[in-house]
């Protein structure tokens, strides 16, 4: 069975078309650089994705701070984890680099802080 791919990794997004058997890899095209082959072999086995969102801050300069996690979770768990992080509710001051919510949904990331937000 043939499937397409586009991949994310770089700026390139290579449309890629994998040869499958039961889930194996059989061939690959299109891919540019090692980054789609690895792409789509995880894209297969364990998919995953990265968020990048905002949280609600109190008594800050904003109404906001931009969070993201360190590292991708299971494509399955992304609505799970965006319901705990709105779930979230900070108050200023916060800072860039701070974790705010650790391990989040038992994976190893964390969501943290990506603009510092002051106090009022």
């Amino acid at each position: 069975m043939t499937r397409e791919f586009t991949c994310i990794i770089c700026p390139n997004g290579c449309e890629i078309q994998a040869e499958t058997d039961q889930g194996s890899l059989i061939s690959l095209t299109g891919h540019t650089c090692p980054k789609g082959e690895a792409y789509v072999k995880q894209e297969l086995t364990d998919p995953r994705r990265n968020i990048a969102t905002s949280v609600l801050v109190k008594g800050g300069e904003l109404p906001l701070a931009s969070v993201r996690l360190t590292s991708p979770i299971p494509k399955n768990q992304i609505f799970a984890a965006m319901e705990a992080i709105r779930k979230l509710s900070l108050t200023a001051p916060v800072n860039a680099g701070d974790v705010v919510l650790k391990g989040i949904l038992g994976n190893d990331s964390d969501v943290i802080v990506t603009k510092s937000v002051s106090k009022i």
